[in-house]
């Protein structure tokens, strides 16, 4: 690979963490505003409304499609790296912002303390129970996307995109309801329901990503003619 093509894979590299980023960071701002969403009519899972979910979920299946196409084209290390600058990304919004909520407000401030604080400041535990949740899930994601991959000697994208997520995804919902539930900031009779339904809205929208995928994936392996199962190694 010459120069100028060594230059271009670093900057779509670049390109891709941020997105990453920005979509994990955004996802920890607005989880406290809830939706519902159920094309299927009025459902319910042991007593919790289907897809009756945080709109903090919306941008979290992005990190997950940017992870596989990192992985796919970059490698598994880089796709780690983006995962743990992901991690340090958002304890560093949450320290700025638990900061900022403690700075007293002056009286002609647009938003007092209060009204602050109801809409930035997060419970501590919210946050280190998704921060867990995520940790584990991206990272099996990334191991269960190389074993695939391996595996099938790079043939088949849609079965280590999907099969990858779908266990992640289970991991992801299952960690931060659990720990939510154990600190006691959630029932334990919403377990089962909000697990269920978070799941099955992020496997809907994972089926979604996978032409997306292909697509991402078909673009730069025609720029930078890789072969199927080919990756380009920006340290060498």
């Amino acid at each position: 690979m010459n120069t100028r093509d060594k230059k271009l894979a670093y900057q779509i590299y670049l390109f891709l963490g941020a997105l990453f980023i920005t979509s994990l960071v955004v996802s920890n701002l607005i989880f406290q505003k809830f939706f519902y969403w159920n094309p299927f009519g009025d459902v319910t899972v042991f007593g919790v409304s289907l897809f009756e979910i945080s709109v903090g979920v919306l941008p979290y299946p992005i990190t997950f499609l940017i992870t596989d196409l990192i992985s796919e084209i970059f490698g598994r290390k880089k796709a780690n790296q983006i995962v743990t600058a992901g991690i340090f990304a958002s304890f560093f919004s949450m320290g700025l912002i638990l900061l900022a909520d403690a700075v007293p407000a002056i009286e002609s401030s647009p938003l007092d303390d209060k009204v602050f604080s109801r809409v930035f400041a997060l419970s501590p535990i919210a946050v280190l129970a998704s921060m867990l949740a995520y940790l584990f899930a991206q990272y099996i994601d990334i191991a269960i996307y190389h074993f695939w991959k391996k595996l099938t000697k790079g043939k088949y994208l849609w079965l280590r995109n999907n099969f990858s997520t779908f266990l992640s995804q289970f991991v992801d919902t299952f960690t931060v309801v659990g720990l939510l539930c154990v600190f006691g900031v959630l029932s334990w009779d919403l377990f089962f329901g909000l697990v269920i339904s978070g799941f099955l809205f992020k496997i809907l929208i994972a089926f979604l990503d996978t032409p997306f995928l292909y697509f991402f994936v078909y673009l730069i392996r025609k720029r930078f003619g890789l072969e199927i199962g080919e990756e380009i190694d920006l340290e060498a």
